[in-house]
């Protein structure tokens, strides 16, 4: 014994093999249990689902019966009272029994002295006994005081009463009588008699029992004060009631079972009858105030389910020992990591000095012999890292004095470019004031009035060409945009008057222009925003549509989607490559190096536009010339 334990202290296998089998198997016993148990409680779940669902059949079936007696009852009560003779009274019971299969008796029973020649008492009876029906005029009793007529009598209006008749009469219904009594009135509302419909209980729990979910499953039914009026015991009916016989202190849940079934509630229980314990489910029957219940004992539910213990034991053992030979069986595989070593130990060889070996924390042969490695490779790797750690430092210095170098070089670049561009885009009209200034001074006295007027229009014109030009360098200085920073974004600004102005403006520009107007808002529709730059958005995008389309087709749409408004200008003119649209927006960057313009219109209407809580975008889906669409939040 103290050789294997040895062995096995020494042996890697055996120590991975054990730990393993120790670590698996409660695993597995804690798993297989859980199962078992959940498994427990799903049988009874779907058990009491199952017999929810027959308990509902069953209802159903019952429904059916007390409906078919209280149709047969209420659609003949009228004519009974319309026809008050003896002979009449006797054919209609003989008639409303023969006609349902399901009613097993009726009474007609009439008040005191209702027919004089016949004496005190009349009741005209038909019974349904062994597959034949017999009529007869009851024996003289006080069946005023019976509660078959009685109750209707004094409620005033149809019931059903469970009774159990002990009169010895000449023809009588075995066991306990459900019974539908309808109050019979004549034309003076006086109360005359009870018409009353009987269903034999006895014949009712065969039908009903005729349904089980399992084999000792069985129903019961008990009134408003608990006693059986169904019961597979006989001798309890009528004459017991579910709370005889209970130990408060002990059967708590019979108590409540019939707690619930008297106070007309459904639902379902785990009880203990008979000391045995049953799954229950109950539900009131309706336009009564009895209670169904299926009592259905657990041993008959949990039968296969306890069969499952013959499968569970031998496969507790399977799995025990599939578990020991995969210990085994992994554990061999995974002592095999010398090889995997060695290629580790040759890639380094190979020149490959960042693998890492780790360090074992076992201390048997081959654990040392890993360890030892490792801390070479460690040494070693320290070292080199160290090396290419600083050569790798070295690059990153050159390549970020390379990229400053020609981030500088872009830079002056774009700076040269820039100043060219403005010194063009401002020489221009310039020029052409400078021009038409001079041709004024020397040919005042000559030049007509309209020539006159047009000179001045383009002195003008090209004037404000410039002061746009200078409003959108302020605009994109520091200034500028800490001024816009601090823009009344508040202010109650109208869509469409605001769209209108922003035309009008432009059209003076471009008078030869045609510009149009869509509006899916009323006039009086405000958004709260800045109206300097709504106005300057706007404005500069008509202005590019005007430039870069041939004039005539040129739509300023307002329109509201969910909590935005949308300023929408359109053109038919050669649009933008998709290749170009994400450059647009950037400042001092054009399509085209030659067009007009100094490359800061777009980028100011994104900040503009982003300042403004909103967002501005190109729709790419419009391929009839450029579609620009601005969206404002409308508070």
């Amino acid at each position: 014994m103290r050789n294997i334990i040895k062995h096995i202290r020494r042996s890697l296998s055996w120590k991975l093999s054990l730990g393993i089998v120790l670590m698996a198997i409660p695993i597995f016993l804690l798993s297989l249990g859980i199962l078992y148990i959940q498994s427990r409680n799903y049988v009874k779940k779907e058990a009491t689902d199952h017999a929810s669902s027959v308990l509902s059949t069953t209802m159903q079936r019952i429904d059916r019966y007390m409906n078919t007696v209280e149709t047969a009852s209420d659609i003949n009560d009228w004519e009974v009272a319309e026809n008050l003779y003896p002979d009449s009274l006797l054919a209609y019971t003989r008639f409303i029994v023969s006609l349902n299969g399901n009613i097993d008796g009726c009474s007609i029973s009439m008040e005191p002295n209702m027919f004089p020649k016949i004496g005190r008492y009349f009741s005209a009876y038909t019974v349904r006994k062994n597959d034949s029906i017999q009529t007869v005029v009851e024996e003289e009793y006080e069946y005023f005081e019976k509660i078959w007529y009685k109750t209707p009598h004094l409620q005033g209006k149809p019931c059903w009463v469970v009774y159990y008749d002990d009169e010895s009469l000449e023809v009588v219904l075995d066991g306990m009588i459900a019974s539908y009594g309808k109050p019979l009135y004549d034309r003076q509302k006086h109360f005359i008699g009870v018409i009353s419909t009987d269903l034999s209980l006895i014949h009712l729990s065969k039908v009903i029992s005729q349904e089980k979910p399992y084999p000792d499953s069985y129903f019961m039914m008990v009134g408003e004060e608990g006693r059986y009026y169904i019961h597979p015991d006989s001798t309890m009916l009528f004459t017991h009631s579910i709370f005889d016989d209970v130990d408060p202190r002990e059967q708590t849940d019979i108590l409540a079972l019939g707690y619930e079934m008297t106070n007309g509630k459904q639902g379902n229980m785990s009880v203990v009858i008979n000391g045995e314990s049953c799954l229950v489910n109950y539900q009131p029957v309706a336009g009564t105030n009895w209670s169904l219940a299926l009592v259905c004992p657990e041993r008959s539910v949990l039968q296969s389910y306890n069969q499952l213990s013959y499968i569970v034991g031998p496969l507790t053992i399977i799995g025990l020992l599939m578990i020991f030979v995969f210990s085994i069986v992994s554990v061999s595989n995974a002592l095999r990591p010398i090889n995997k070593l060695a290629k580790k130990i040759q890639r380094i060889a190979d020149g490959h000095f960042d693998e890492t070996i780790k360090r074992s924390r076992y201390h048997d042969s081959l654990g040392k012999l890993q360890t030892c490695f490792a801390k070479m490779q460690e040494s070693l790797n320290h070292h080199i890292l160290g090396v290419q750690q600083m050569n790798d430092e070295a690059a990153q210095r050159n390549e970020e004095l390379v990229r400053t170098s020609e981030l500088a070089k872009e830079a002056d670049r774009q700076k040269s470019l820039f100043i060219q561009n403005v010194s063009h885009q401002v020489r221009t009209p310039l020029n052409i004031i400078m021009g038409f200034a001079q041709v004024l001074r020397e040919n005042k006295s000559t030049l007509s009035a309209d020539e006159a007027s047009t000179i001045i229009k383009m002195m003008r014109l090209n004037a404000m060409t410039m002061d746009r030009m200078s409003k959108m360098l302020f605009d994109s200085s520091v200034r500028g945009a800490t001024e816009e920073t601090y823009a009344n974004r508040d202010e109650e600004v109208p869509c469409n008057e605001t769209a209108r102005e922003c035309l009008r403006l432009t059209q003076e520009h471009q008078p030869d222009h045609n510009f149009h107007f869509v509006t899916d808002l009323p006039d009086d529709f405000c958004i709260h925003t800045s109206l300097r730059y709504l106005m300057v958005t706007i404005r500069e995008l008509l202005d590019n549509a005007s430039k870069h389309s041939d004039g005539q087709n040129i739509l300023l749409r307002v329109s509201e989607i969910d909590s935005m408004v949308r300023f929408i200008v359109e053109d038919t003119g050669p649009g933008i490559p998709e290749e170009n649209i994400s450059r647009l927006f950037k400042p001092f960057t054009k399509v085209n190096d030659l067009s007009e313009g100094l490359g800061l219109g777009l980028p100011l209407v994104m900040r503009h536009v982003r300042n403004l809580k909103g967002d501005v975008f190109i729709d790419t889906t419009y391929h009839l010339g450029c579609r620009i669409i601005v969206e404002l939040p409308k508070t």
